[in-house]
């Protein structure tokens, strides 16, 4: 993956600790310590409804990027652990920026995803009322993609073509 710098550091994704358990603190990675912060080739984009309530948006977001990190396993970095060798799951490599839009500009989004065959989860209206995965799976599947009542998408890959595929969407407040 090449990296280049960007101008947000507050975008950076976090580095796996380079300390081994018995070992003292090491310095703070470059981007925490005032060197460049990477700037990665692809994005992690999650889009959802403008009009959820705070509980739906924080629901949506993660169920939408389970999906990401379980099938795109380059999206997921090393395991963490803190200065005592306390281990920790992997993350995500990079930022997941988190956008939201009206109900048109989510679906002309799909649309989008879709044509460009980029990896997406999507997340309906009806899964707020099933409670398992099953139910979950049969809801999605009982709908055709141009008639789904999105209320969020998670999209990953080159950072223009996700870029596209958001256009018309804003950053999360």
């Amino acid at each position: 993956m090449t990296t280049t710098p960007i101008t947000n550091p507050a975008r950076t994704a976090p580095t796996a600790p380079t300390a081994t358990p018995t070992a003292a603190p090491t310095a703070l990675p470059a981007a925490a310590a005032g060197g460049p912060p990477v700037r990665f080739d692809t994005k992690i984009a999650v889009l959802l409804r403008e009009d959820l309530e705070p509980w739906q948006r924080l629901n949506v977001t993660a169920f939408l990027v389970s999906g990401l990190g379980t099938d795109l396993p380059e999206v997921v970095g090393e395991p963490y652990a803190d200065a005592d060798g306390t281990p920790y799951l992997p993350m995500f490599r990079q930022p997941v920026l988190v956008f939201e839009a009206s109900k048109e500009t989510l679906t002309a989004a799909h649309g989008r995803a879709l044509s460009r065959a980029l990896p997406r989860s999507v997340f309906t209206s009806d899964l707020f009322a099933t409670g398992n995965d099953r139910d979950n799976r049969a809801a999605v599947r009982a709908v055709p993609k141009d008639l789904l009542d999105l209320v969020g998408l998670a999209v990953y890959g080159p950072r223009n073509a996700v870029d596209k595929v958001v256009k018309g969407a804003r950053m999360h407040p």
